[in-house]
């Protein structure tokens, strides 16, 4: 929507500098639903109290009131020394248990499966040389005695001695080929995954002490300052959404039939003379207020961030016009043909221009404004139906200025008209 000051004068009307250039559109004839305006509240489309998950001392509050934060930005920050020595501990041990797993994983090597087999090796020819060693003990203590039962039994237990040393050369053998066993894989497992569960913890405990906000938004009161002790639940900061707001209204019951949730509703905020809004109709409470019958109605509306801020501030008073009535014809322009900033809203109609190309006059006509269409607003004045009203070029224009049609916008069904919620030229 355009805003200009009737009596000043234009750049573009200037004499000598020749017919203004703009484009209009025409004034459309539509099927709409009457309205009624109903007072309310605009209200943040979200708004916290951001509290803290533990307990602990701020030592960083980067935040004031008025400041805006992002999603994920940080609001206050806890001491962590403490935990964070925990956690690098926890780490250190989980990847202690993590290469455990991984040796047994791997089986054995090579190297140690050749070293059993040569000791089992070594094992068996000392077992073969004890048992040849005892045959012959043996044989001399039968046949001629020149040994004792001593020396006999000390062959004996060698041989025995030597056999059971092969044999367990030989098992091991077998379980370096074999591997390490299936449950003893399993129990490592177990074991690393107790220990990252572990880590885990802290690490979520850390994080929990970085306090953010979830929504990007503006910091609206403070609950704490750097060096103060806050204990878990304790409220840190309060955060508003302000991208987008609410209007609240309260609707009495005979007209909450007629809402439905998605449809566009003129919205005006006194505090912003110069503009008017287009939201939609974001709920309808269904719960009345007991004492006066009236159901609250949330009107959803795309604000406008500048540098300062948010152009539309919560708990600025506001008029909703919401379509409750009949089916009635109404005459209906884009709203950036609307032009505000003086007594009443006006509309620059072109006369005597009717295409591309034409040149026309400017009759500022006042009106009065209705429901809204999309991007399209019912006007009620001196305005008849296909009619030329700028909307593109109007900023600067003055009574009787002379234009030139750059271009002239087709109307489209309302089905067809884009979603956009406001804006202004």
């Amino acid at each position: 929507m355009a805003t200009i000051a009737l009596g000043a004068a234009a750049a573009y009307a200037q004499p000598g500098m020749g017919p203004a250039p703009v484009v209009a559109a025409k004034v459309a004839e539509r099927t709409v639903t009457a309205a009624q305006t109903f007072v309310g509240t605009v209200m943040p489309s979200k708004l916290a109290t951001i509290g803290s998950a533990v307990s602990g001392r701020v030592i960083e509050f980067p935040v004031e009131e008025g400041d805006r934060v992002e999603s994920g930005e940080k609001l206050a920050q806890l001491l962590t020394e403490t935990i964070s020595l925990e956690l690098a501990s926890a780490e250190a041990e989980l990847e202690l248990r993590r290469q455990q797993l991984a040796e047994l994983e791997n089986g054995t090597r090579k190297e140690e499966i050749e070293q059993m087999r040569a000791r089992m090796a070594a094992a068996k020819a000392r077992g073969e040389f004890r048992r040849a060693s005892l045959d012959r003990i043996e044989s001399v203590y039968r046949t001629r005695g020149a040994v004792t039962e001593d020396d006999l039994q000390e062959a004996r237990a060698a041989e025995v001695e030597a056999r059971e040393t092969y044999l367990d050369m030989k098992a091991q053998h077998e379980l370096a080929v074999a591997g390490p066993r299936v449950e003893a894989i399993a129990q490592a497992r177990a074991q690393v995954a107790f220990q990252q569960a572990v880590a885990e913890k802290l690490s979520d405990q850390i994080k929990k002490h970085t306090i953010i906000s979830r929504f990007p938004g503006y910091v609206v009161k403070e609950h704490t300052e750097a060096g103060q002790w806050v204990n878990q639940g304790d409220p840190v900061a309060e955060v508003a959404a302000m991208d987008e707001v609410d209007v609240v209204v309260q609707v009495v019951e005979q007209s909450v039939p007629f809402i439905k949730v998605g449809g566009d509703v003129r919205v005006e905020i006194p505090a912003l003379p110069d503009r008017v809004f287009v939201g939609k109709v974001q709920s309808v409470v269904p719960q009345a207020d007991a004492r006066s019958r009236t159901f609250p109605v949330k009107v959803r509306v795309q604000n406008e961030i500048g540098p300062s801020g948010p152009l539309i501030q919560a708990g600025m008073y506001a008029r909703a016009a919401l379509p409750v009535g009949r089916q009635q014809l109404a005459l209906m322009v884009p709203k950036d043909a609307i032009v505000l900033g003086g007594p009443r809203p006006m509309v620059m109609i072109v006369a005597g221009a009717t295409k591309q190309g034409d040149e026309g006059k400017i009759q500022p006509a006042p009106v009065e404004l209705g429901v809204a269409q999309g991007e399209w607003i019912q006007v009620i004045g001196p305005v008849e139906p296909g009619a030329l009203v700028v909307v593109q070029g109007n900023e600067r224009l003055r009574p009787d200025a002379a234009v030139r049609l750059l271009g002239v916008k087709e109307d489209k069904p309302p089905e067809k008209i884009a979603d956009r919620i406001t804006g202004s030229n």
